[in-house]
């Protein structure tokens, strides 16, 4: 079946602009974990707990707040709990050896 080239235009169009997104979540997902390794460092260093519960629900909620859409408030809430796990493995939150 043949596509109208037109078609294929547009949705090429559309999937370079959503890896291109992809590519900038990426960069500042790398970014986030590197800030939150310094800081995991620099807690460590003055003997404060690394991982903060009243600023993760804080961080939730302000989050929620500046959230315009599309994404659901419920989206929301998982996509920053993966973060959260992601990035706390990444730095080794938890891990005396890290």
């Amino acid at each position: 079946m043949a596509t109208d080239p037109n078609v294929e235009y547009v949705v090429r169009q559309m999937r370079d602009a959503i890896i291109d997104t992809d590519l900038k979540l990426l960069t500042l997902l790398n970014q986030r974990v590197t800030l939150v390794r310094r800081l995991r460092d620099y807690k460590t260093s003055q003997g404060i707990p690394f991982v903060d519960p009243e600023r993760e629900r804080w961080m939730h909620s302000y989050l929620q707040g500046a959230n315009r859409g599309p994404v659901s408030p419920d989206g929301l809430d998982r996509i920053y709990d993966a973060v959260l796990d992601l990035t706390k493995r990444e730095t080794g939150a938890g891990d005396p050896a890290a």
